[in-house]
């Protein structure tokens, strides 16, 4: 889907329909106020506030119907300069707009856009004039808190979108409707993944059944690939004492995005929003030769961070999840060799699981920040030219990005592109000189002395929660075998005469650790096998007199026509092949 906000043409349109949407609001409601109306990469939006009044959906048509008559009215879009007391004056009964004037810079220009009846402030630029805003839709409305506090008002957010040509927005309108299609909100309530409940709070996901299997199938999968390489398992709590998280420098970079701490007895705890600090004890824990490492240290573990609830999105955004993350501790002699063995594990991850839209970035501080990144120069020059040369050795290519660094040292992210919504981060390496230090880490080097040993943080799924979230939109929920929850459904044409055969199919498939499920409902045959489809099983077993008195399994893939007669001995060993091959 085409990054609106990346097209110059494109960005300029839709920051002109933002005002557009501006204007004709302001002719429907005369006493609305405008926040800001910035492009996104899906478009724009506009942050309105209207008091009393709820706009719903059918609002937005009428919305629409007045912005069509402002741009057949082809007004040209003036811009003027303004000196900060003309502006406060031409603003002054817009209290967010003269927020905005009031924090600019004394040497920033400040400017407005006039069209007709309505003038905004706005650094610009625009098109020409409203003539040239034709083809638009009004896309939703959300709420969204002015400035994203939630301790202010709530406003009133629209989205919209504006295109060159009508084929062009007809063309991005139904690539919208292909993402509702894959929303994992929407797939995940339909296929039982996962559930929410105000009454258990905002941002706090529960598993169902199925989501359990997938979520446990995915755990095994990736806890079996670290055991392979060396990784040791520990389980730590998922809260920890304060003064845990000041040691780290935690509480002092990262407090904003903690939950509030707890006063329990005489001591203060915090539910850990990551889990070195837990990992720097357990190493600290004994004392360690250079013949120990490196030591891999590795955790499906329980974190919690503070999202706003604007920022909330099913279980991609949450404030509860799991990582599977690692600390390995090595020698400075070890830092490219280890580095390399987790890049490779990635590479074989995302081969196993077809993920292919994906980009490397190296996360590097910003030198001229003096507050978000623990102040050590020498240490960020040894830590980011080591693992330039990594990637540099290792022949992959990356981009750099300043100041997207941890504040204790600088990463590789793997940004993958899903199939809805922006790019994120799924896997991350750090390499750390800095929490070892903190917490006075050390091993007997070869020749006696105590040193300090570099720490990498490593997480393949970022979280176990957002690698379902897209897995689910990358697939449209139609799973692999693997990791499907119900992966067998067994109809029988007619319970008097086929049900005991289906129910010995069951045991033995079972028995072959396969999810199967019997559908002896007492349902038309066509109506099974559709709601098979609808429900994504991958595998559907049909079991008439043929099949029962043959001894064998005729089977149909899911989305195929086509039926297949095995053996039973050949349909187990087909099934588990399959299965082994992540296919």
């Amino acid at each position: 889907m085409i990054n609106i906000k990346e097209d110059k043409e494109l960005n300029v349109l839709n920051h002109s329909g933002a005002h557009l949407l501006a204007q004709a609001v302001k002719h429907l409601y005369k006493d609305a106020l405008f926040w800001v109306g910035p492009v996104v990469e899906e478009g724009f939006y506009y942050d309105i506030d209207l008091g009393d009044i709820k706009l719903s959906e059918e609002d937005l048509v009428k919305i629409e119907r007045e912005m069509k008559k402002i741009s057949k009215d082809g007004k040209r879009i003036v811009r003027q300069e303004l000196t900060r007391e003309e502006a406060l004056l031409k603003f002054k009964d817009n209290p967010y707009k003269i927020d905005l004037i009031n924090n600019m810079s004394e040497d920033e220009v400040i400017s407005c856009y006039t069209q007709g009846d309505f003038t905004d402030l706005c650094r610009g630029p625009h098109v020409e004039s409203v003539k040239e805003i034709k083809y638009f839709k009004l896309l939703k409305i959300s709420g969204a808190y002015y400035k994203g506090d939630s301790n202010n008002k709530m406003l009133q957010r629209i989205y919209g979108v504006v295109f060159k040509t009508e084929e062009d927005l007809n063309n991005y309108l139904k690539e919208l409707e292909e993402a509702k299609m894959r929303d994992h909100r929407k797939l995940g309530k339909e296929m039982g993944i996962y559930m929410m409940s105000d009454l258990v709070g905002r941002g706090l996901p529960m598993y169902l059944p199925n989501g359990f299997i997938l979520w446990n199938t995915l755990e095994n999968y990736i806890r079996d690939k670290e055991i392979k390489r060396g990784y040791l398992h520990v389980q730590t709590p998922p809260l920890g004492n304060v003064n845990l998280y000041k040691t780290s420098g935690h509480l002092e970079h990262y407090k904003d995005a903690m939950f509030p701490i707890m006063q329990v007895e005489d001591e203060e705890y915090v539910l850990r929003p990551m889990n070195c600090p837990h990992h720097m004890v357990i190493y600290e824990n004994e004392l360690h030769s250079y013949r120990d490492l490196p030591l891999r240290i590795a955790e499906i573990a329980r974190d919690s961070r503070y999202e706003a609830s604007g920022a909330l999105k099913g279980i991609e955004r949450v404030r509860t999840f799991c990582q599977n993350d690692s600390h390995i501790f090595c020698t400075p002699e070890q830092i490219e060799s280890e580095f390399k063995g987790v890049v490779e594990l990635i590479l074989e991850v995302y081969k196993e699981m077809n993920i292919t839209d994906y980009k490397f970035e190296l996360s590097l501080r910003n030198p001229e920040d003096k507050v978000k990144y623990h102040q050590d120069d020498e240490m960020w020059n040894t830590a980011e030219d080591a693992l330039r040369k990594i990637m540099n050795d290792i022949g992959i290519p990356y981009e750099e990005k300043i100041g997207e660094a941890a504040f204790y040292g600088p990463k590789l992210d793997v940004q993958v592109r899903p199939a809805v919504g922006n790019p994120f981060s799924l896997s991350t390496c750090q390499i750390d000189f800095c929490l070892p230090m903190k917490f006075d880490l050390k091993y007997v080097a070869e020749d006696g002395t105590k040193k300090t040993p570099v720490v990498l943080h490593r997480a393949v799924f970022g979280s176990l929660d957002r690698t379902i979230a897209y897995y689910l939109e990358e697939t449209k929920g139609i799973l692999p075998l693997w990791l499907a929850p119900l992966q067998i459904n067994i109809i029988p044409v007619n319970n008097e005469f086929h049900l005991e055969y289906a129910k010995y199919l069951k045991n033995i498939l079972e028995d072959n650790n396969i999810r199967v499920k019997i559908d002896d409902r007492n349902e038309k045959l066509g109506y099974k096998m559709r709601e098979a489809q609808t429900k994504k099983v991958p595998i559907t077993l049909v079991l008439g007199d043929k099949e029962r008195d043959s001894h064998t399994i005729s089977y149909r893939l899911y989305s195929e026509a086509n039926t297949t007669t095995l053996t039973i001995d050949e349909f187990v060993e087909y099934v588990n092949n399959r299965i082994k091959d992540k296919k």
